[in-house]
This record gives C-alpha cells, structure tokens and sequence, in this order.
C-alpha cells in the first residue's frame, strides 16, 4: 500500500471515532420518567411551566438558583432548579426545554431554553398590518 492510501484510512479513521464520540456523548429528548429512570444522564425536556405552582427566585439568598415547576409532554409534573436567574420573559414562554438530570425527585438545569409566542406574534402582526394598509 501507498503512504497516501494509509494516510488515507488513518483520516477516515480519525473522522469515523469523531462523530462516535460526539453521538454517545449527545442528550437525547426524554420525559421526566425516562430521565428518572437513567438519573444522572443528561437529557432534553420539553414541557410548558405549571403556572398553578410557585416559582422562586431569590437573589439575596442564593443569585444563581431559580426553581420552578414543569409539566412534560406526558403530563408529569417536577420541580426544576436552574442554575442561574429567570431568564427575560420566562413566564410568557409558551414551551420551554430545559437541558439536565433528574437527582431523586427534582430536575437540575444547567440550561433551558424557551419558546416565546410575543417575540413571533409582534412581527407577525407588524407584517399583516403593513399588508392591511
């Protein structure tokens, strides 16, 4: 074999082990009952915030926790600690996703990220009042 053809498989290789390593490594989608069920991994959950229960945010006790409660796409309700202040808006949010694990009972995020109805509907509206015009 020629050295190029080595150098070849050895890239091929390379790039194979790569994409491997990022595909174990990568969060997938899951309920609560399935991140309770493999607690410790992290995983992906989608839900909307349960307005009927509180949310906490103190920051002059601790400025980095905000706890809220989520109901998943199953119906499961839990209680989330984000590791940071609420983000803008939160309360409007129209879904949210928040990336972490489940420890016993609770959902720790080190993310979250949000759907926000406000943020399209009011460059929708601009647009069909341009067009009424």
């Amino acid at each position: 074999m020629k050295k190029s053809h080595i150098i070849a498989l050895l890239v091929i290789a390379a790039a194979v082990a790569a994409i491997l390593s990022t595909v174990a490594d990568s969060s997938t989608y899951a309920s609560f009952s399935e991140a309770e069920e493999r607690e410790g991994t992290v995983f992906h959950v989608a839900g909307k915030l349960n307005k009927q229960k509180q949310s906490v945010y103190n920051p002059k006790v601790n400025a980095n926790v905000f706890t809220f409660y989520m109901t998943d796409r199953e119906g499961n309700v839990k209680k989330v600690l984000l590791n940071s202040s609420p983000p803008q808006d939160f309360e409007k949010s129209e879904q949210i996703v928040v990336i972490g694990k489940m420890k016993g009972d609770e959902f720790f995020a080190s993310g979250i990220l949000m759907k926000c109805p406000s943020k399209y509907n009011n460059g929708e509206d601009a647009v069909s009042a341009a067009k009424a015009s």
